[in-house]
């Protein structure tokens, strides 16, 4: 069975008195106490988040590590990452994470994972990056469409009850075409997909919302998705 978890945001990093979307993702392995990973490639591999990471997944049933790109841990990058249950992966720049996987092929072991039963979870760019296209702050002062990894179809927007600007700049992209029909995500929300398929919709308060966004007609439409309260 091949996962990927999607967050808008929450989690540890937004919600550390709220774990209840990190427990989820653990909850999908079939393990007891599985062992997980933090890419924090996004960050710039930010101390604090990785000491949030392990504050918060060494209070729950399962063994964290971490995955450095400035200080690699083996130069046997794939062996390290195939051994590992759940990939999760950190917000910041999508840009510069996506730029600095590939140049350590990171992409393709990742895709190996995938296929191979390994759990890619993560929020904001560690979201963005599992489709074909995601819109990105990556830039300073404007919000874009950046092309992901492509394992799942579509689009997808993070933030989206967080950052205002997103709704609009979203829907001026589909309207002019220059991103692809998808999803859009709030904060404290996620998409939980199954062998490619959704299979379902998340949340860890009872206000956020996710929704399927396309373009009929020439008109931007919003279809809210059901939701389940973990």
């Amino acid at each position: 069975m091949k996962q990927i978890i999607a967050m808008g945001g929450g989690g540890f990093s937004m919600e550390p008195d709220n774990l209840a979307l990190d427990r989820f993702v653990l909850s999908q392995s079939p393990k007891k106490s599985p062992n997980i990973c933090f890419l924090p490639t996004a960050s710039g591999e930010s101390q604090e988040y990785i000491i949030k990471f392990f504050t918060a997944f060494s209070s729950l049933d399962c063994r964290p590590s971490v995955l450095s790109l400035f200080r690699p841990p083996t130069k046997d990058l794939r062996s390290f990452i195939l051994d590992k249950d759940i990939l999760y992966v950190g917000g910041g720049n999508t840009r510069s994470m996506l730029a600095l996987w590939r140049e350590w092929s990171l992409d393709m072991i990742l895709l190996e994972a995938y296929h191979e039963g390994s759990i890619l979870a993560g929020i904001s760019a560690g979201a963005n990056c599992w489709f074909e296209q995601c819109t990105t702050d990556s830039v300073p002062g404007e919000i874009g469409m950046l092309a992901g990894l492509g394992i799942l179809p579509g689009s997808f927007t993070p933030h989206y009850n967080g950052e205002a600007e997103r709704r609009p700049a979203l829907h001026q992209m589909l309207v002019k075409q220059r991103i692809k029909p998808g999803y859009a995500v709030d904060n404290s929300a996620a998409l939980h997909f199954v062998d490619g398929e959704l299979a379902q919709v998340i949340r860890s308060v009872p206000t956020a919302q996710a929704w399927q966004v396309d373009l009929v007609q020439g008109q931007v439409v919003e279809t809210p998705l059901e939701m389940l309260q973990v």
